[in-house]
């Protein structure tokens, strides 16, 4: 163990000065590194030599060692500035990218109120439809909607007559279609009762599922014919009113048919040898059967009218509920922009944090760098070096002056190599670390 110690503490080739009093020369611009080097090594072998070689006087002096190297390398201006200048060079370009992330913070705060501002004119927007659906019903006329006044009234004065009326043509037509084609008539009975059956519906069921299809469903033709001459009075144009006067003809056709049918039954019931056949100018000459035909066809015509008007008073409320209708999906529309706006911004508040937080670190390493550039940059790796240097004068007088036992002087130079380490160790110049620098501000 002694070996590994004098061999890495081996005392070189010099004098120890004999006057103790001599001070540590303070270093020059000209001082080359092996001046420097002997003066420490010369310095560690006469401090040995006043304290004995104790540890706890080494502890000591390796402190006002550290202070001393402090003073010396804060002198040395040009080394200073030239350890520096990695410092500052970053420094500069911290300071650059603080102002490029400056201009993008401000870019995306500009981004950020511009669309806040489309959010509100959005919001404004949906407030103004929710203000016109509940204003449309009133005032029409101020969205240049031209609706009738009490539309909705009429509309229910209409329906009201509208249903009884349907369900006359359903009686009528479905009595009088079973008496022409399928009753037989009773001579017995009065032409009222041959003519209008109350039990026209189940009889015709009775007779077979024929004649109760028909009975049923033939009232859906004269309906479905007002429903046509309606669609084709929409559309003002010579080539509908033709239609138009097709279906009321057909339509007349169709009750003239009936009748004469009736009227043929009712003739033959008092028919004799002397009276002629059934023919149409004999029904014309009957009143029953113009009675049936206007008791069919006029109200058919009243139905259909009727009918016409309530369609007309429905597309006057269709027209506010369609306008209605228009701005609810313009408000879901809306809404639907919203929530992609609130996305895009939760995306530049998210990238401005961001920037801040970069921002935030760049300054804080730019207050670091300051605060390196204004201190004393300690070169570790020399200070490594000297510091040696001064332990191997230190141990030199140990082995060459002290007179102790071999023993102790082993004992005593592993103590002191502790604290050596120690030194090391505090000022952060530990060996693993050697191309590191130690920063103090003095």
């Amino acid at each position: 163990m002694i070996a590994q110690i004098e061999e890495f503490f081996s005392p070189k080739k010099i004098e120890a000065p004999q006057d103790e009093n001599v001070e540590i020369k303070e270093p020059v611009a000209e001082e080359t590194e092996e001046v420097r080097k002997r003066t420490y090594h010369e310095a560690g072998f006469r401090d040995g030599s006043r304290n004995s070689g104790s540890p706890l006087a080494l502890s000591i002096c390796l402190n006002a060692i550290y202070a001393k190297f402090q003073n010396e390398e804060k002198e040395l201006v040009e080394k200073q500035q030239l350890a520096k200048e990695p410092y500052i060079n970053e420094q500069k370009t911290k300071e650059t990218e603080i102002k490029t992330l400056g201009i993008s913070k401000e870019n995306k705060e500009q981004q950020i109120s511009r669309v806040e501002t489309d959010i509100r004119a959005v919001k404004d927007n949906i407030e103004e439809l929710k203000f016109e659906i509940n204003d449309l019903a009133r005032n029409p006329e101020k969205y240049h909607i031209s609706t009738s006044k009490g539309a909705s009234t009429k509309f229910w004065i209409g329906l009201i007559i509208l249903m009884p009326l349907s369900l006359y043509l359903f009686t009528f037509y479905i009595s009088t279609s079973y008496s022409a084609f399928f009753k037989p008539f009773d001579a017995n009975s009065t032409i009222i009762m041959n003519v209008l059956d109350s039990k026209a519906f189940s009889k015709a069921w009775q007779d077979g599922s024929l004649e109760g299809a028909f009975v049923t469903f033939i009232p859906f033709v004269f309906l479905g014919l007002g429903y046509l001459i309606h669609m084709f009075g929409e559309n003002k144009s010579w080539k509908n009113y033709t239609k138009i006067g097709l279906l009321l003809l057909t339509t007349f056709v169709f009750d003239a048919i009936l009748a004469y049918q009736i009227e043929e039954k009712i003739y033959e019931l008092t028919k004799t040898f002397d009276t002629p056949a059934f023919n149409l100018l004999i029904a014309f000459g009957k009143i029953q059967f113009w009675g049936i035909i206007f008791a069919g066809f006029v109200v058919y015509l009243i139905w259909g009218v009727v009918f016409d008007f309530i369609m007309k008073e429905h597309r006057e409320k269709d027209k506010i509920k369609h306008e209605q209708l228009r701005r609810k999906k313009d408000i879901q529309i809306h809404q639907d922009r919203i929530g992609d706006i609130e996305l895009q911004k939760a995306k530049l508040i998210e990238e401005l944090n961001e920037i801040k937080k970069s921002s935030v670190e760049a300054q804080g390493r730019v207050t670091t760098l300051q605060r390196i550039i204004d201190a004393v940059i300690i070169p570790t790796k020399e200070y490594v070096l000297y510091a040696s240097e001064y332990m191997q004068g230190w141990i030199t007088f140990i082995n060459q002056k002290l007179h102790i036992s071999q023993y102790e002087k082993s004992a005593l130079e592993n103590e002191c190599i502790a604290c050596y380490h120690e030194n090391l160790k505090n000022v952060g110049a530990s060996e693993d670390s050697q191309n590191s620098v130690y920063v103090s501000t003095l």
